[in-house]
Order: structure tokens, then C-alpha cells, then sequence
């Protein structure tokens, strides 16, 4: 017999409550005529009550949903919906990565005060953002631009552009387009000038290892390519044991059964940058992840990880 009464974890922030309704709702259409309930249960985590104080410096990946994975170890929950990009590569013992909805798009977006695109940003531009990955990017495109941190949800930062003195902010696209303010969109940034972040734009559903019933309740919202792609830029960050400390962006995309992984590695100042590209089969989208951390690793980015952590 199929649980009647499922509790998902979630943070409370306007885009965490979209994401973990948006799950709801897909559950319960595929569960349509069983009398299932499904109620949210917000969790605050240590993410959201340090707002004055860049991610890299308060531990980075993990602040986001440690409290809510205690919370699912312990019962209280029967699944989580995670942000994927905020998932640290290990996963608590006993817990394990249920499904991956379909993702939206992977690409940073620019939204400017003026609507100028990146290229047409003034001299010394402005640019709001706490992302040491993003911060790396826009600096090795254009050194002039200065970076203040830019903490807070959506609609906070999108107030901070206005009242803050900024030219410019750098947000995913995924958040952006699923509160649906697309249209404060002045340009999506091409990989070339800003690779995204691993996990950008996919949902994780995190569940216990030890609950079937759960897994055939999510197994349907399962995207199979998007789980592939995901998990071979999963396997890319987590042999470069990075985090938010460490700007390290990589996307993958599956195309005719051909996984590509583009991945880079760079100083906080942008003026190293490792950057490189490997396909193969689709089913081998993990050990194409390792292989090319380990590429990365012998160009040179060995050091750059290895002075981050000295100085972290």
C-alpha cells in the first residue's frame, strides 16, 4: 500500500517553494486517484540566515540543505527538492539523489540596469554577484569590471540593482525564468563568455536510500538524459573537490548518443583559466567527467585548487 501522506523539505525562499510545488504537482498527477496528500515543510538553513557575507567564506556548497537532509535522515520529511547546483558532490550516508526532473536552461543571464548587453557595459561597469566562478569569468573577459558581492533571492538582488549603485547583475537563468520574470532578462550569457555552474538550471529530488515506496512515487519524474548529463558534471566537480569556494563551472549536453562536457578552472582574479572539452558515449557520461577533471588537473589546475585551499 502506497503512502497517503508524503512530507516534502524545502527552503522557504519564493524560488525553493516554486520548485518544491512545481514537484508536488507532478506527483500528484502521476498519482492521480490514490488520495495521496502532500504538504511542504519549510526548513530554514543556515544559508538563509547569513546574508551579509559571500558563500565562499561561510563554507560554501552544503549551507543550503544540510539542515534539510538532518531532517530526512531523521523522518521528519519523506523527500527533499534541492537546487542541484547547491548539492556538495558527497551525499550523507543513507540518503541518494531520487530523480532529476528535466532540466530548464543551464545559462547565466545578465540584467542591467540600462539594458545594455555584457559588451556595452561602461568602463569599470558595476557588476553584483558573490559567485567566485562568475566573478572569475567576468573578470578574465573584462578586466576593468568591478564585482561587489550580491547575496539575498531573486527579488532581493533585483532591488539591490536598483538601489545599490550596480550597472549590472549575474543570476541563473533557471530561477529567473521559473518565477517568471523573463522579461527583466537584458541578455543569456553564451558559454564562451560564462560557463555554468554544474547542476545549473536541474532540480534534485533527495530521498532515503531504504524507501521504495517513495522511489516508485518520484520515479516518474525521472529524466532519464538529464540525470546522464548531470551526473557526468557531478563526477567532473566532485574529483576536483570543488565547491563554492572554487570557481570551477561545467556543463554537459547530450546530442545523436554523444555526451560533451565542457569544464574550466580558474584564478579568482581571472587571469589563469584552464578550460577544456571531451565527448564520448552518452552512458559513459561519468568516467568523461573524471577524465576531464584529470586533464585539467595535468594542464595546470592543480595549483590553482591547491593555493585556494591553502588560502580557504
Amino acid at each position: 500500500m502506497e503512502r497517503q501522506h508524503i512530507q516534502i523539505g524545502t527552503r522557504g525562499s519564493k524560488l525553493a517553494l516554486w520548485q518544491a510545488n512545481w514537484v508536488r504537482s507532478a506527483i500528484l498527477e502521476s498519482q492521480t486517484g490514490t488520495g495521496t496528500e502532500i504538504e511542504l515543510v519549510i526548513i530554514k538553513t543556515k544559508g538563509d540566515k547569513i546574508l551579509d557575507v559571500p558563500l565562499a567564506k561561510v563554507g560554501g556548497k552544503g549551507l543550503f540543505i544540510k539542515e534539510i537532509e538532518e531532517a530526512l535522515l531523521d523522518g521528519r520529511i519523506d523527500l527533499a527538492v534541492h537546487s542541484m547546483k547547491d548539492m556538495p558532490s558527497e551525499i550523507p550516508e543513507g540518503l541518494c539523489i531520487g530523480a532529476i526532473p528535466e532540466r530548464e536552461n543551464p545559462k547565466d543571464v545578465l540584467i542591467s540596469k540600462n539594458r545594455l548587453v555584457f559588451s556595452k557595459l561602461p568602463h569599470q561597469a558595476r557588476i553584483g554577484t558573490s559567485s567566485l566562478r562568475r566573478a572569475a569569468q567576468l573578470r578574465c573577459r573584462r578586466p576593468d569590471i568591478v564585482i561587489l558581492p550580491l547575496r539575498g533571492n531573486i527579488d532581493t538582488r533585483l532591488k539591490k540593482l536598483e538601489n545599490e549603485n550596480l550597472d549590472a547583475i549575474i543570476l541563473a537563468a533557471a530561477g529567473v525564468i521559473r518565477l517568471g520574470l523573463e522579461e527583466r532578462i537584458t541578455e543569456y550569457l553564451e558559454e564562451d563568455i560564462m560557463l555554468p555552474a554544474v547542476g545549473q538550471g536541474a532540480l534534485c529530488i533527495e530521498t532515503r536510500k531504504d524507501d521504495p515506496e517513495i522511489d516508485s512515487i518520484i520515479s516518474p519524474l525521472d529524466h532519464h538524459q538529464t540525470r546522464r548529463v548531470v551526473l557526468g558534471e557531478r563526477a567532473f566537480l566532485d574529483r576536483l573537490e570543488g565547491g563554492c569556494q572554487v570557481p570551477i563551472a561545467g556543463h554537459g549536453k547530450i546530442k545523436e548518443n554523444t555526451f560533451r562536457l565542457c569544464g574550466l578552472v580558474a584564478g579568482v582574479d581571472g587571469k589563469r583559466m584552464f578550460r577544456e572539452t571531451l565527448s564520448g558515449p552518452e552512458t559513459e557520461s561519468e568516467s568523461i567527467g573524471l577524465e576531464l577533471a584529470e586533464r585539467l588537473l595535468s594542464m595546470g589546475a592543480k595549483e590553482i585548487l591547491e593555493k585556494l585551499k591553502m588560502e580557504s
